[in-house]
């Protein structure tokens, strides 16, 4: 997201001042990657109905990313209409980032998002223009798994500590 500019808008009604974008982006990268952190993927289906699923995720090179089996639901979702939501509890803020979701295939990320994944513990390696590793999460389907960055529109934020706040940042 360099060269992004951000809006930032105070949404607390207690008199808190805005969160900062760089206090949630830096919590992203530090705790996404833990299994502990619940992320939450909603995508939009064919016919209207919302979808919603957990996911394993980690925030790298600004950005969020994902892996997805081509066959499940939400890259069938995100195929025919790559609008998406996700959100994650962190230790001091809840996030809801909203986007698009798309797949990537340059081979050079594919590897650097590999590395940061197996940094974090699951031991991804990239076959062609797709992930396989020992093990994944149920909701991915079966291997290979499709890897997607969501391109941020919108993201949302509430402190869950003192002194509270909450935000809502656009980028443009």
């Amino acid at each position: 997201m360099t060269n992004t500019t951000i809006e930032t808008r105070n949404l607390d009604q207690y008199g808190n001042a805005a969160l900062q974008w760089s206090q949630a982006r830096d919590l992203l990268a530090r705790e996404s990657a833990s299994k502990d952190v619940p992320f939450f993927l909603s995508t939009v289906r064919p016919d209207g109905r919302p979808h919603s699923v957990g996911i394993g995720a980690v925030w790298f090179e600004d950005a969020l990313y994902f892996v997805s089996g081509p066959g499940t639901r939400k890259s069938r979702n995100l195929a025919a209409n790559p609008a998406c939501t996700v959100s994650v509890r962190l230790s001091s803020m809840d996030i809801v980032l909203e986007g698009d979701a798309h797949r990537i295939t340059d081979e050079s990320t594919l590897d650097r998002v590999a590395t940061r994944y197996r940094e974090s513990g699951w031991p991804a390696e990239r076959e062609g223009a797709a992930f396989t590793a020992p093990y994944t999460a149920p909701s991915a389907g079966p291997a290979p798994w499709y890897v997607y960055r969501i391109s941020l529109t919108t993201a949302h934020a509430v402190a869950t500590v003192e002194p509270g706040g909450a935000t809502r940042w656009t980028f443009g």
